[in-house]
């Protein structure tokens, strides 16, 4: 997520048993790539897109720069529903109050507190859609390259370090580990053990700045078979609804404003 110019400055952690941790993590030398991290990496993401349909909570952590040398996070929640290949529908609260629709045809995003929404044409796969929203809406959906049916190849590109960090557990969930690194961007990836390979935490890192800033996704409340119909993927404009402008870049982009490009 592009927030606009970003500076930070330095985290410090005092963890009991960092220490064992970082020279665990420094063992793996840039150009190593773990073959048991990938394995596992490429069992989560066949596994997501092996799942016709599911619904999930998602607690967005977004690190920006308040002002001059004071970081801030972001708290954005969000409850995504999917049903392939050609259908979304997201409720996201905190910085946006905000419902997004996608029916296989077109993409809509309302503001309840404003009562605006705005329409596009899109194309008709979940993949190309999120591209059209990312690049040209400004919409970034939470966690989206997850989503992509071709994500493991996608997330191994250029891929310089990949190692299994250790084995945890995230809001009750044992789960493996996993840090993998490319020129740019490392991102790190804690997968659920057992039968259901699924994503709980997946943290993004800006490796090509000294601000190292992140943006983390919490995954919860997973349902493999909610009860959805197509209808609710259609957006139906409320009674007194006003056609919005999104925005497309900058710091605000992806918010609703009023026609004329105001906040309403």
């Amino acid at each position: 997520m592009n927030r606009g110019k970003r500076r930070g400055g330095i985290v410090r952690c005092l963890v009991s048993g960092l220490p064992v941790l970082l020279l665990s993590i420094s063992t793996h030398a840039w150009g190593q790539v773990d073959p048991e991290a990938v394995r596992i990496l490429r069992r989560m993401t066949d596994h997501l897109a092996g799942l016709q349909q599911f619904s999930v909570r998602t607690q967005v952590v977004i690190e920006d720069v308040y002002s001059p040398g004071h970081r801030v996070d972001y708290d954005v929640s969000g409850d995504v529903t999917i049903k392939r290949p050609n259908k979304m529908r997201l409720a996201r609260a905190g910085g946006m109050n905000q419902r997004f629709f996608y029916d296989g045809e077109t993409i809509a995003l309302y503001n309840p507190d404003s009562n605006l929404y705005a329409k596009k044409a899109a194309p008709n796969n979940l993949e190309d859609m999120i591209t059209l929203a990312r690049e040209n809406v400004g919409i970034v959906l939470p966690a989206a390259d997850l989503i992509y049916h071709n994500a493991f190849s996608l997330l191994m590109q250029d891929v310089k370090l990949a190692a299994v960090v250790d084995k945890t557990v995230v809001n009750g969930v044992k789960c493996d580990h996993l840090l993998f690194s490319r020129p740019g961007a490392d991102f790190q990836v804690w997968v659920a053990e057992g039968r259901q390979p699924l994503p709980v935490k997946y943290v993004v890192a800006e490796t090509g700045t000294p601000l190292m800033l992140t943006v983390a996704t919490t995954f919860t409340d997973w349902n493999m078979n909610p009860d959805v119909n197509d209808a609710q993927f259609k957006f139906v404009a409320p009674t007194g609804a006003k056609v919005g402008v999104v925005q497309t870049t900058g710091r605000g982009a992806g918010r609703l404003l009023a026609p004329g490009g105001s906040q309403p």
